[in-house]
C-alpha cells in the first residue's frame, strides 16, 4: 500500500467510525460533537502545518488535502463537510495571520474547540468575488462593518468568521480587507438557511460591527489575495470531494447490477447497463487523474495552477454528476426513495457545481488563460 493509498484508507475508516456522530446532529446545523471528533481522530491536523497546531510540514501538501477529502467522502459527506469547511474558514489566517492570531484563533479551531467560517459571498457577488460591497469603515482603533453576507457555510453558529469586506469603493479587487469577526460580535445577526442539502449554511447581516485593529487579517487592501491564495489550494480539492461521492455510488450501481435480476438473469449481463458502467469509471478514473495532477501542479509551486485547478474542477463535479446520476439509473426508482445512499448523494453532489467557482467560471479561468498564452506568443 503507497502512503497515498493509507492515507485515503485512514480517513475513510475515520469517516466510517465518525458518521453516527455526524447523523446524530441537527440537520443544517453546525455539529460541535463532530468537529471535536475530528481533532481527537487528528484528521483536522492532517490539514494543517505544524506552525498552526496541525500535523503538516511549513506548507499543506494540497495531495494531501485531496486524499483526506475524497476518503472522507466515499464515506460520510457529514464528516467530509465539517472537516472541509472547519479548515476553509481558518486557513485564510494560516496564510496571513499574525503568530498571535494563529495561536489564537486557528489553534483551537483544529483542536476542534472553536468553530470557523469564511464568509467571501453576498446577495449580489457570489461568482464575481471582486464585486463586494459589505463597507468596512475606517473608525478609532478599528473598522465598523456594515452589509450582507450569504451562503456562508456554518453561519450563523461560528465562532469566528474570515470575512472579507470593501475598504476602498470603487476598486474592485484592489480595495478589499480580510477581518477576522467573533461570532458573538455586537451588531452581528444571522440566520440559518435550508437547502437541498443538510449542510449549516447561513445569512449574516453586519450593523456597525465594530473589528478592531488586531483583527484586521494581513494588510489593508490586499484580503482579495489572500481569499485567492485560500481557494487555488481548495479548488482542485472539490473535485476529490465529488470523486469520492462519485466513486461511492458507482460501487453501489456494480454491487446492485449483479445482484438485481430482470428477465431471469443479473441485469449486469444486459450490455446497455455493463457498457454504461464502464463509462462511468473510465470517466472518473479521468477526473481523478486530472484532480491529483492539479494538487501535484499546486505543490511544486507551478504557475499554471489556476487553469489546472479550474480544470480539475470543472471535470471532476460535472463528471460526478452524471456517475450519480447514472447509478440512480442502474438503481431504478428504489434510488429516489428518501434515505436511500444514492438519493442522499444526488442531492449532495448538486452544490459543487457552484460553490468555490461556478462550472462557467472555471471554463471562463480556462479560456482567459489559453488566450493569454495565445496573445504572448
Amino acid at each position: 500500500m503507497t502512503d497515498r493509498d493509507r492515507l485515503m484508507a485512514v480517513a475513510a475508516e475515520a469517516a466510517r467510525r465518525l458518521n453516527a456522530v455526524a447523523q446524530a446532529g441537527e440537520a443544517g446545523r453546525v455539529n460541535r460533537q463532530l468537529i471535536r471528533a475530528l481533532a481527537d481522530e487528528g484528521l483536522l491536523g492532517r490539514v494543517f502545518p505544524a506552525s498552526a497546531g496541525g500535523k503538516q510540514p511549513a506548507r499543506l501538501s494540497a495531495v494531501d488535502l485531496c486524499l483526506v477529502r475524497e476518503g472522507l467522502a466515499r464515506e460520510s459527506t457529514a464528516v467530509e463537510n465539517a472537516l472541509t469547511i472547519q479548515a476553509l474558514g481558518a486557513y485564510p489566517i494560516v496564510v496571513a495571520g499574525s503568530d498571535e492570531q494563529i495561536r489564537r484563533q486557528v489553534i483551537p479551531a483544529v483542536r476542534g474547540e472553536a468553530v470557523a467560517a469564511f464568509a467571501l459571498t453576498e446577495p449580489d457577488a457570489g461568482t464575481d468575488a471582486g464585486a463586494l460591497a459589505l463597507r468596512a469603515e475606517r473608525v478609532a482603533g478599528g473598522y465598523r462593518l456594515s452589509g450582507v453576507k450569504a451562503f456562508i457555510s456554518n453561519a450563523p453558529d461560528a465562532d469566528f468568521y474570515t470575512l472579507f469586506a470593501r475598504t476602498t469603493p470603487d476598486t474592485r479587487s484592489r480595495g478589499i480587507t480580510a477581518f477576522i469577526v467573533a461570532g458573538q460580535a455586537s451588531g452581528l445577526k444571522g440566520t440559518a438557511l435550508s437547502l437541498i442539502s443538510d449542510h449549516p449554511i447561513g445569512r449574516l447581516e453586519l450593523d456597525g460591527v465594530f473589528v478592531p485593529d488586531g483583527d484586521v487579517l494581513g494588510d489593508v487592501n490586499h484580503g482579495f489575495a489572500i481569499a485567492m491564495r485560500t481557494l487555488d489550494l481548495f479548488r482542485a480539492s472539490v473535485g476529490a470531494n465529488a470523486i469520492g461521492m462519485a466513486q461511492a455510488a458507482l460501487d453501489a450501481a456494480v454491487a446492485y447490477a449483479g445482484t438485481r435480476l430482470a428477465f431471469g438473469r443479473p441485469i449486469k449481463e444486459f450490455q446497455a447497463v455493463s457498457h454504461r458502467l464502464a463509462e462511468m469509471a473510465t470517466r472518473l478514473e479521468a477526473a481523478r487523474a486530472l484532480v491529483y495532477s492539479a494538487a501535484e501542479a499546486y505543490d511544486r509551486g507551478e504557475p499554471s495552477v489556476g487553469r489546472r485547478s479550474a480544470m480539475a474542477k470543472l471535470f471532476a463535479t460535472e463528471t460526478a454528476q452524471q456517475v450519480i446520476d447514472a447509478s440512480i439509473q442502474v438503481h431504478g426508482a428504489v434510488a429516489l426513495e428518501r434515505g436511500h445512499l444514492l438519493e442522499h448523494l444526488y442531492r449532495e453532489v448538486r452544490a459543487p457545481r457552484i460553490y468555490e467557482g461556478t462550472s462557467e467560471i472555471q471554463r471562463e479561468i480556462i479560456a482567459r488563460d489559453l488566450f493569454r498564452k495565445t496573445t504572448q506568443n
